[in-house]
């Protein structure tokens, strides 16, 4: 059986009932005193009479309130105008912060937790994306139906050429909006809005490795200044963000390992990308002898393994544009994003024949399942055997059968 109760804080009263076996708290504008308490229970048992009865509409009696789109049926549309429930539209969700306010609070209460990095993807999501479309609203008021308005509307913006952004990128938008919708609803006792709202499908990561016989290619062809950046991005998988800010007090010629321990994120460095990210990466002979004879150019001079002439690190923007792209273009290979050269890595291994769960170590994955579910479609391609091997197995077992 419902109640009418006393919010803690404002004095305002709001109901608190069950529906469909879901507890539903709808605040209302009211003081609470005897003359309001008794109107609103004489609503309440209209409410629940009519649950009881099977009639009970929600958007008859809150049509502001996130409760409604979860009960709504599928094509249904809002109840307005309805002169008999005038009592109903004084009955308001509570009054709260807008939603400028309540996310910059909340930014800051939890930026200690975050890298430099995703604080700054944070406040371009906060101030082209969701301060924009929400930010004079109070975070109580907001509806599903909004935010789904908002996600598609995020498909339709123009990026670039392209137009409209991508599944991945538009969930990295709506996760901070559902996480900052959730903590207010938490604190200011209201639903959440969010509920039943999923992330979009994003499509298989599209990868594009180079063939054993483009690596050598490209490393051949390079800028000489390049040319051991290239074979250790090649033969060790290091992320840009890592190799880019490697420094030498992280090789270790003796045990041959370079020890990955951080990255270089937007002119600052951080802690590697996650916890399986810090790592022990083992030199091939190609890339130990590059290191070699790299430790001849900056070893002495710099910190950084690889770097700028004024020693600073590698802008990742400026090799791109300048070296990879170019070179690319001149030795007529296939335009490829340099990450790439990890994704060829990984394949490189897994073609050579290389234990999977060390490939997922060296690679900084955390267990093996990348590895079978993204990489192993490409062996077949780079190893030419297809199926081969097994049929040589089973050829040289049955070569001894009657």
């Amino acid at each position: 059986m419902g109640s009418v109760r006393k919010r803690k804080g404002s004095d305002l009263l709001f109901f608190d009932f069950r529906y469909q076996n879901v507890r539903c708290r709808e605040q209302s504008i009211l003081p609470d005193s005897a003359a309001n308490r008794k109107n609103m229970e004489k609503m309440l048992e209209k409410i629940e009479s009519e649950i009881n009865a099977g009639t009970f509409d929600y958007a008859r009696y809150f049509p502001n309130s996130p409760m409604v789109g979860k009960f709504l049926s599928q094509g249904e549309k809002l109840t307005t105008n309805v002169p008999q429930l005038q009592l109903a539209s004084n009955v308001e969700l509570p009054t709260t912060q807008f939603f400028g306010e309540f996310c910059e609070e909340w930014y800051l209460e939890n930026e200690i937790g975050w890298k430099r990095s995703y604080r700054e993807t944070l406040k371009v999501t906060f101030k082209k994306y969701l301060i924009p479309v929400f930010g004079e609203k109070e975070v109580s008021r907001i509806t599903k139906g909004e935010i789904l308005k908002f996600r598609s509307s995020l498909a339709k913006v123009q990026n670039g050429t392209k137009e409209g952004l991508s599944p991945d990128r538009i969930n990295h938008i709506m996760t901070p909006l559902r996480m900052i919708l959730n903590e207010a609803a938490d604190r200011f006792n209201f639903t959440t809005p969010y509920i039943g709202i999923k992330q979009l499908k994003v499509p298989r990561i599209d990868i594009n490795p180079f063939s054993l016989e483009e690596v050598h290619r490209l490393i051949a062809g390079v800028r000489r200044d390049f040319r051991n950046y290239y074979i250790v991005r090649f033969f060790t998988g290091l992320r840009t963000a890592e190799i880019d800010g490697l420094m030498w007090k992280y090789i270790d010629f003796e045990k041959k390992i370079i020890r990955v321990r951080e990255a270089y994120v937007n002119g600052n460095f951080e802690t590697t990308k996650t916890p399986e990210s810090m790592r022990d990466v083992s030199m091939s002979k190609p890339v130990y002898e590059a290191l070699l004879e790299q430790k001849k150019v900056t070893g002495d001079v710099v910190d950084f393994v690889f770097c700028k002439r004024n020693g600073s690190p590698l802008d990742r923007r400026n090799v791109m544009n300048r070296v990879w792209y170019p070179t690319l273009k001149y030795l007529g290979i296939n335009r490829r994003k340099p990450y790439q050269t990890r994704h060829t890595t990984a394949t490189l291994w897994l073609a050579a024949g290389e234990n999977p769960e060390w490939i997922a170590r060296q690679m900084g994955h955390s267990n093996t399942r990348m590895l079978f579910t993204v990489y192993s479609r490409y062996v077949p391609n780079l190893t030419r055997h297809d199926g081969s091997a097994f049929e040589n197995l089973l050829a040289t077992q049955l070569r001894g059968t009657p």
